[in-house]
């Protein structure tokens, strides 16, 4: 095989109001894009609307085969945790979650691991985020009520939910008085779904969310930072929070992990 030596995470594809998808099944993303579709944090390009002000954020989500997970011990190796603010630390490794930052210049490395892992990106989520908006990544979509257990101040609970999805729902803040520099907060939830248009019915359809506060986190991102989630370990139950995350049972069982990637900061 040939060795890909320029390669990255991150193009601009499309920017739409509201985000957009973009999936293609056969390519890993380092056959797509290539190390010069990244724009700098110092571009000098400007936004379409100098009066949108926007964060814009690309999440990743790529598939790799169970059996392949160790591969993965290289890519966290690498990255790094101090810029990272957890909820509840304990609780967040409890649930067999992982997560690393990292910059730019560490991901051709990070690539090389995951091609030796038989990586296979399933679905790029292009998110284009005002102050203090959220929008939800679907992980998977649950079509029965069951229980999901999860660790959370020390102990195992178990919680009770619907048909609906599992989703990341991510938060982006801008600093005050910083440019170029914004919060990202991340956070899994289930969310039943919401049929109706009228506004009471729809409040109490939402109120049945879920938000799994334990095992989610923060951090301050600048253009070219990024961060990498997984699982600790593959688990095909599909009753814990981080097995219906991040493990897809089946003939092929599959790991699914997620790079967030900070594209641009319009402020």
């Amino acid at each position: 095989m040939i060795r890909l030596l320029h390669i990255t995470f991150l193009s601009y594809i499309v920017f739409l109001l509201g985000g957009c998808n973009s999936h293609q099944k056969d390519k890993p993303i380092w056959e797509q894009v290539k190390i010069g579709d990244l724009a700098p944090a110092h571009s000098t390009r400007g936004p379409r609307d100098p009066l949108l002000k926007t964060i814009n954020l690309d999440v990743h989500i790529f598939e790799i085969p169970a059996e392949n997970i160790s591969a993965l011990d290289d890519v966290w190796q690498m990255l790094h945790t101090q810029p990272l603010q957890f909820n509840d630390y304990d609780a967040f490794k409890a649930n067999s979650f992982l997560v690393g930052f990292g910059q730019t210049q560490m991901w051709n490395k990070i690539a090389d691991s995951l091609q030796a892992a038989d990586a296979k990106k399933a679905k790029t989520v292009s998110l284009l985020l005002l102050d203090r908006q959220t929008s939800d990544i679907p992980v998977t979509r649950l079509y029965r009520a069951q229980n999901i257990y999860f660790s959370t101040k020390g102990s195992l609970e178990g919680r009770t939910v619907g048909t609906g999805k599992l989703a990341w729902r991510i938060k982006a803040e801008k600093i005050p008085g910083s440019r170029g520099v914004c919060k990202i907060h991340a956070l899994p939830v289930f969310s039943p779904p919401i049929g109706s248009s009228i506004p009471q019915l729809a409040a109490r359809e939402k109120s049945r969310e879920s938000l799994f506060t334990s095992a989610g986190f923060g951090l301050k991102m600048s253009p070219g930072d990024f961060v990498f989630l997984g699982p600790e370990k593959y688990s095909s139950d599909q009753l814990t929070l981080g097995s219906l995350f991040f493990s897809r049972p089946g003939p092929t069982p599959v790991v699914r992990t997620f790079l967030l990637v900070c594209s641009r900061i319009n402020y």
